[in-house]
């Protein structure tokens, strides 16, 4: 392949992942609907640079400490507590980033705003010509910005490629990354994964850079080697020796960033081990070096973490053989919340919102969801596939370790510029997925630092296979088939949220005052919004919760129905805005032996209420939507009106979904009016108690 042709299409290619991932970031209307975003963005708008640094590095006084309400904090249009404490348990340079970014565009946006379309996103939303309040404006801004790092990933993926196997496989690998959905969706949210997804690719391909340079030898090149002796050159080797101390440090500092992103990048201590066995030299002085320089790193972009230390994070009492080690505070706040993030993803905590992941099996629900949704079926095999592949690679090399590079070409693991480059890979890959694949909370996000090196591994397994019809046609049909499924998905960005448009029926046909239930640990509906240049407000109608999800096995009583059941006859509308609670409780009769009987009973009309409003929005292509299961697997019959709607759009289902991959954009959203009124005895009859 020429230079410019690889250069024209890593331009399509880098194209086409923007377009993909700027396109709708406007996706909720900037209404928050995905929480950890909601509540990024919150602490965001009071993270302000110091006027005072006598109290900057102060945790209860700072404008920069994420554990704490700044004293004296406020926002436009949004409630800001002050002076207390706060949970954070997000990594702080995401966090740091999306506002140094606003603060950015809050410079530059007047002066470049004139010299674009005043209709344009870019400049309504992200120049802020629409004036958006801070609450607002930042969203649009890190949005944006995420979508660029994970555009950036999509970049890496191809140097990598590039530099392990051939700028084919580098380009193939970066186009699978490109259309990939899980990260097209996740780089349209103000989170941390997309960031460490990003430091965590460079921090390998640094190493596998510093490996590589280490690598070097000066008399492979004999014509460099009469120059160096007739010293018109410094000597390459030491150049080499130089580039490798560099890419060491730069990869050193990538690890400081990604696990500043997010504590799992923790992990990349394994690659980090195994190459500083790998540099000329001491190791223990390379390892050494690259613990210094990675804390040093995270120090400076999560100075908090290390500063606040008013958090209470106890180690019990230990007995080692002679030795009593006391109990112990640690003090530290960004350690209670890694413990509490730990307690939760074990399920341990029992978590309410992460009950849906009970009777779910290890690894597998990972692997489906990846299949169903995150990667599609054609891509999803492929990847999984040249993973087993990149391992049985390994285990062959350790197989003919000391035998000759020729050795290797006939056994078929010569592909690699190095033999130690997949190991640093799998180093990486492997502990992440055998640790992540076991949780009992299985976010499908959760496995987004994996997939870039999954497309890496896809395109190299495939352009090496050895039939050329069958490597190109495989290639373009797994390509074109997940460029469709992308272009499906980024499509529903067009429609109307169900969200805002549950709220503008409620808005034009609830008159004010009326009592709209909603579900424990779910969003309220209607959402605050202008309207006929007039300003709604949820406000205007009163709330209260179901609480469905709260309380189970003993808890899950006859006190806890009645509480219910007298808030369903009162009320005038119930919403169910997702399968949150739907798509859980069901499944476990075991442990909800009467809240189970809900969903059914009010699907099927036996409690009184009819729907009246039903609202989503799927992926789409050619008229045809692709819709998630969410009543299958609940074993729930959907109401003849939601049915009814199905039938009238032409659509198939890929199945049970995950509910993280489509609860924040592609929600299934039901408003029941209560048409019957029927007593709380009346409605209580309906129920089988125990």
């Amino acid at each position: 392949m020429k230079k410019w042709q690889e250069r024209v299409c890593l331009a399509v290619i880098l194209l086409v992942a923007a377009v993909f991932r700027l396109t709708g970031v406007d996706w909720d209307d900037y209404h928050h609907y995905h929480p950890d975003e909601r509540y990024i963005s919150w602490v965001a708008t009071t993270i302000e640079f110091p006027t005072d640094w006598q109290t900057a590095f102060s945790p209860q006084a700072s404008t920069f400490n994420p554990y704490y309400w700044p004293p004296e904090a406020a926002s436009p249009g949004i409630e800001v507590p002050q002076d207390e404490p706060r949970d954070f348990a997000y990594g702080h340079l995401p966090l740091y980033l999306g506002v140094l970014a606003t603060r950015f565009v809050e410079q530059l946006g007047p002066r470049l705003a004139p010299l674009f379309p005043t209709n344009w996103l870019l400049t309504s939303d992200l120049l802020n010509q629409a004036e958006l309040i801070e609450f607002r404006h930042l969203t649009a801004v890190a949005r944006a910005l995420t979508a660029l790092f994970d555009v950036g990933t999509v970049w890496l993926v191809y140097l990598l490629g590039r530099h392990l196997f051939s700028p084919q496989v580098g380009l193939l690998a970066a186009a699978f990354l490109a259309v990939n959905v899980m990260h097209i969706q996740l780089a349209h949210f103000f989170i941390s994964d997309p960031y460490q997804t990003f430091f965590t690719v460079a921090a390998l391909l640094c190493l596998i850079k510093a490996v590589s340079h280490r690598e070097y030898r000066e008399e492979s090149d004999p014509t460099v080697r009469e120059a160096v002796a007739q010293r018109q050159y410094r000597s390459p080797l030491t150049a080499h020796r130089s580039r490798a101390a560099v890419y060491w440090l730069l990869a050193a500092a990538c690890i400081g960033l990604a696990v500043g992103s997010k504590f799992s990048a923790i992990l990349l201590v394994f690659p980090l081990m195994l190459a500083a066995r790998w540099m000329r030299g001491r190791w223990d002085f390379w390892l050494g070096t690259a613990v210094f320089t990675a804390a040093l790193t995270f120090f400076l972009t999560n100075p908090f973490a290390v500063l606040d230390l008013s958090c209470e994070v106890l180690t019990p009492a230990m007995q080692l053989g002679p030795i009593t080690i006391p109990e112990l505070n640690w003090r530290s706040c960004y350690l209670e919340n890694i413990v509490t993030q730990n307690s939760m993803v074990q399920g341990s905590g029992d978590v309410p919102f992460t009950r849906q992941y009970s009777d779910t099996l290890p690894y597998l629900y990972f692997v489906e969801m990846q299949l169903r949704w995150g990667m599609g079926w054609p891509l999803g095999l492929l990847a999984f596939g040249a993973f087993g592949w990149a391992i049985w690679r390994e285990i062959k090399r350790l197989e003919i370790r000391g035998t000759s590079p020729r050795d290797w070409r006939l056994k078929g693991v010569s592909n690699l510029q190095s033999p130690l480059s997949n190991l640093l890979l799998l180093a990486w890959a492997v502990p992440l997925f055998v640790t992540t694949g076991g949780f009992f909370v299985k976010f499908m996000r959760y496995l987004q630092p994996l997939t870039p090196f999954l497309m890496l591994w896809a395109a190299a397994w495939l352009w090496s296979w050895r039939r050329e019809w069958l490597k190109w046609g495989v290639a373009t049909a797994v390509l074109l088939s997940t460029t469709l499924y992308a272009s499906s998905f980024v499509n529903l960005y067009q429609q109307p949220h169900p969200w805002v448009a549950a709220s503008e029926w409620i808005f034009n046909n609830v008159e004010p005052g009326a009592l709209i239930l909603s579900e424990q640990w779910d969003d309220s509906l209607p959402s605050t919004m202008v309207l006929a240049g007039e300003v709604r407000r949820r406000s205007e109608y009163p709330n209260a919760e179901l609480t469905w999800l709260s309380g189970t096995e003993g808890a899950d009583d006859a006190e806890k129905l009645a509480e219910n059941l007298a808030l369903l006859a009162e009320a005038d509308y119930v919403t169910i805005v997702s399968n949150r609670i739907y798509g859980t409780v069901p499944r476990l009769p075991q442990r909800y032996p009467l809240s189970s009987q809900y969903h059914e009973l009010l699907f099927s009309g036996a409690l009184g209420y009819e729907p009246v409003f039903v609202a989503g929005r799927y992926p789409t292509l050619f008229g045809w939507q692709l819709r998630p299961d969410t009543f299958g697997w609940p074993g729930l019959t959907p109401p003849p009106f939601v049915q009814t709607t199905f039938d009238s759009q032409p659509g198939f289902t890929l199945g049970r979904a995950d509910e993280s991959f489509i609860v924040y954009d592609q929600p299934l959203t039901m408003i029941f009016a209560n048409v019957e009124r029927k007593t709380a005895v009346e409605l209580q009859s309906r129920f089988i108690l125990p």
